[in-house]
């Protein structure tokens, strides 16, 4: 093999070991950051379930601009509303639908497994008010003739 080819062999091992380091550390340093603590952080709108489903109602587009961003830091939301529903997910995390009668979607709010406990008091027909992070707000489905739940994650109750 001549020089010149072990040279190019011997730059582009280097240049490999390189990139492999650089992007291990940065999947190091992505999976070890911290979460984001929603209980913690401050309340960025304070509303009702009707106020939220009919603002997504009446303009999915407008709503979304002003509570989801693109980069996972979505606004905070503390959400007032009657406690339609409480069942458990895949995760074994607590699940409460706050939706009010005369409304044709509700808040979908999912606890944590450190704020599950919280949740052993509440009562279907309750008003409380949750705080968590939107993930995804009301939309309708016009094939299935179905609305969607707003979503929201990391939640707990207010007291």
């Amino acid at each position: 093999m001549n020089p010149k080819k072990k040279k190019i062999i011997k730059i582009a091992a280097i240049l490999i070991v390189v990139g492999l380091l650089t992007g291990g550390g940065v999947m190091l340093y992505l999976f070890n950051m911290p979460h984001r603590n929603v209980q913690e952080t401050s309340t960025d709108y304070s509303l009702s379930s009707t106020e939220l489903v009919v603002e997504y109602l009446k303009s999915s587009d407008a709503a979304d601009e002003k509570y989801l961003a693109e980069d996972g830091d979505s606004k905070v939301l503390e959400i007032t509303g009657t406690v339609k529903k409480i069942s458990e997910d895949f995760k074994g995390q607590k699940v409460i639908l706050l939706q009010n009668k005369s409304d044709e979607a509700g808040v979908r709010c999912a606890f944590t497994t450190d704020t599950n406990p919280h949740v052993t008091s509440v009562k279907m027909g309750e008003i409380h008010t949750i705080k968590g992070v939107i993930r995804s707000g009301v939309s309708f489905d016009p094939d299935l003739e179905l609305y969607e739940n707003a979503i929201l994650e990391k939640c707990d109750l207010i007291k």
